[in-house]
């Protein structure tokens, strides 16, 4: 039980790097989604505030798209100076991206970090351009001018999001492999693997009575293990996943579309007694793929 339970921790860790990992042919596609609209009534000289934005450690971004009836003036200003002067129209703002003499527009602005920012608007026009020719009744109860031609200003808001290969691929282990043999001086040889993608993942789990030389080769190589046992051990050098003098272990590695079919190849050590009817267990795995596939590297 407690081996299977470090198998499949093992599993598990494996799979979270290889979606960490694993190249894929086309990269998630990021833009400015639209969020939400909100329009914003001006009186002459009026300051009003939008969304409140709150960047992280290392700063953000925003994006706005502005309509207006009437020329506007557009900035951010830190959220705690903003309602200090909402409260009285006292105290002193900031403008951080500040853009006068806007009707129609689409307003970005890099923002500091951890810093809440509110996005203001001020209506450019004064209350002596807008009587003149416009129709204005006076508020009995509290002596103030209303106009009755507002500017309305209309926000969109925007967020960073992902609009094209958004979903990671799925996978799961596949036994390939799953057998016990009696050693014997001839290699054991399972040749069931053709890479699907780049960085497909495989696990080998061996439990042996005699030292084996055990590796993943391109199938033509391992053919060199019946033909040239001599020579296939030189070559191994030339291959990232081997172990040499393995009776118990487990260990993983990555394939490649380019390292074509492979094969697993097995065989005693140099020295190794092969005739005394040693038997190995061999667990070989690899992951396939399962959802969202189209993601992946494609095989050619």
């Amino acid at each position: 039980m407690l081996e299977a339970m470090k198998r499949l921790l093992c599993h598990s860790f494996l799979l979270l790097a290889l979606f960490a990992s694993t190249c894929f042919a086309q990269d998630r596609v990021f833009d400015w989604v639209h969020a939400s609209n909100e329009v914003i009534p001006l009186d002459p000289s009026d300051f009003r505030g939008g969304r409140v934005y709150h960047p992280g450690p290392n700063g953000g971004n925003m994006h706005v798209d502005i309509q207006a009836g009437h020329p506007v003036t557009v900035a951010m200003v830190a959220e705690e100076q903003w309602n200090v002067f909402g409260h009285d129209r006292g105290g002193k703002l900031d403008f951080h991206c500040l853009r006068e003499h806007i009707v129609s527009t689409i307003y970005s602005c890099e923002l500091p970090p951890s810093q809440p920012m509110v996005i203001v608007f001020r209506d450019e026009r004064q209350p002596s351009a807008v009587v003149r020719g416009v129709e204005a009744v006076l508020n009995g109860a509290t002596g103030r001018k209303q106009y009755l031609s507002p500017n309305d200003v209309l926000i969109t808001y925007y967020r960073w999001a992902c609009v094209s290969n958004c979903e990671d691929p799925r996978f799961e282990w596949q036994r390939l492999v799953k057998e016990k043999y009696e050693i014997t001086a001839a290699p054991k040889i399972y040749s069931l693997l053709t890479p699907e993608w780049d960085g497909q993942q495989i696990s080998v789990k061996i439990k042996s009575g005699l030292p084996l030389m055990v590796a993943l080769v391109p199938v033509a190589n391992a053919d060199l293990a019946y033909s040239d046992p001599g020579s296939f051990q030189q070559t191994l050098a030339n291959f990232a996943c081997k172990q040499r003098g393995v009776q118990t272990l487990a260990f993983e590695c990555t394939v490649n579309l380019a390292d074509g079919p492979q094969s697993l190849v097995l065989m005693p050590e140099p020295g190794a007694n092969p005739f005394n009817h040693k038997k190995a267990d061999i667990e070989f795995d690899a992951t396939r793929c399962i959802a969202n596939c189209n993601l992946l590297t494609p095989r050619p």
